[in-house]
């Protein structure tokens, strides 16, 4: 049963109470992973073949156009997709924008070794933001407000392809194992109704200065539609773990801020930990996945200062102690400002509980439709778990999304 939430925040019991409510209000999303930032990579460790071949539909991408990095060929994939993958050389590592590659090898994200992923559960080192002042400026930008009180997640409303259709889980592999994160479905300006883009955060995907890209990154939309616990998700029928099948990315990218300065526990890279995955589906079938799963958010990359929110929230799968990524949990609180510099972006902070695992999990907010909109991501958080903070979505962001956003438009 879900606790009691505090009553100065207000619950938003699903998707459908979420879009009836008519003022500008920041609604529940997802937490907190860039609390537990990994430092891996996605690059193939064995690839001496040199080449430039362009990847097949079954093992690289649809998209014939974007061809291999420098250096891998079709046999490094064949080789990859037979567990190659596994062998991380971190001098190796494919870390630039243009090397991403990420082979799709199905299969590999069964009941089992989802239910296993875990969160790598490294938090935000400051007691605060070191280097701010206390807000009580007129604007948002270097202004750090006093940490807010805890927010309990509570459990979301079952089944989630009802309650949350745009949400769901982000796996991926790292040196460490499996691992977890959360993402959003948002719409492609340039397939209006038939996205296959997925908001998530840039360590989700990417180790920052330390690493490069991870493997075998996917997006299973309404993971345990049920809720079912733990102990019987491994022998659950795949349609109830993946009740819209397994999406992998077939291109990703995220901020050249993230790449070159993005650390462990977030680092000067937090402002800008966003990312944005093209997918494709596993077993095929020919519908987007915004037909697939009924939803898309539209992004805002115009979000008003923190002082004319009333209140925001995150959704996602948190996944350490003391929980355990099966089930998807909503904070709902009033937000406030982190600044980790003054030369960059301010960003938004919440109270929850929630744990590593739900990182890249959007923050929803009220258009002036009075529909939700994603404003922002789960980035990082404390070590005790008292709140949650994200990117605001400026030029840079909508930078990362319009590119991916063209680099798919005249395919279908």
């Amino acid at each position: 049963m879900p606790s009691q939430r505090p009553p100065a925040a207000r619950r938003y019991d699903g998707w459908r109470a979420l879009r009836a409510h008519g003022s500008r209000t920041l609604a529940a999303a997802a937490v907190a992973t860039a609390l537990a930032l990994s430092a891996t990579a996605c690059g193939p460790s064995d690839d001496k073949a040199a080449g430039n071949d362009k990847a097949s539909a079954d093992s690289q991408q649809s998209d014939n156009t974007i061809q291999l990095p420098k250096g891998f060929s079709l046999k490094d994939i064949e080789k990859w997709k037979n567990g190659d993958w596994k062998h991380w050389d971190k001098d190796r590592w494919l870390r630039e924008a243009r090397d991403f590659i990420n082979p799709m090898i199905k299969g590999h994200w069964k009941p089992d070794t989802m239910k296993d992923a875990q969160s790598d559960d490294k938090k935000f080192s400051g007691k605060d933001a070191p280097g701010t002042a206390p807000g009580a400026g007129q604007g948002d930008q270097g202004v750090t407000d006093p940490a807010p009180r805890p927010v309990r997640a509570q459990a979301v409303k079952l089944p989630y392809h009802r309650s949350v259709p745009p949400v769901g889980k982000v796996f991926f592999d790292s040196p460490q194992g499996h691992m977890v994160c959360s993402g959003t479905v948002v719409k492609d300006p340039a397939h209006p109704g038939k996205s296959n883009l997925v908001w998530t955060a840039g360590h989700c995907v990417h180790a920052g200065k330390s690493g490069g890209w991870y493997r075998n990154i996917a997006f299973v939309p309404s993971y345990n539609d049920k809720g079912l616990p733990g102990t019987q998700v491994n022998t659950a029928p795949v349609q109830d773990v993946a009740p819209h099948g397994v999406w992998w990315a077939n291109w990703a990218q995220t901020s050249t801020q993230w790449i070159t300065q993005g650390a462990e526990t977030g680092g000067l890279g937090a402002p800008y930990d966003f990312s944005v995955l093209h997918v494709q589906q596993e077993n095929g079938g020919g519908k987007s996945l915004e037909e697939t799963v009924g939803s898309a958010l539209t992004v805002d990359f115009n979000a008003p200062q923190v002082k004319s929110i009333s209140s925001m929230g995150a959704w996602g799968y948190p996944a350490a102690p003391p929980f355990d990524g099966q089930k998807m949990y909503d904070c709902i609180d009033r937000p406030g400002r982190l600044s980790l510099d003054p030369a960059q972006p301010t960003m938004y902070r919440i109270g929850c509980t929630m744990t590593g695992g739900s990182s890249g999990g959007g923050w929803f907010a009220k258009g002036p439709d009075g529909k939700a909109e994603l404003v922002s991501n789960t980035s990082i958080g404390p070590a005790d778990s008292r709140w949650l903070a994200g990117p605001h979505l400026g030029p840079e962001a909508k930078g990362v999304y319009d590119a991916i956003s063209r680099k798919f438009a005249n395919k279908g």
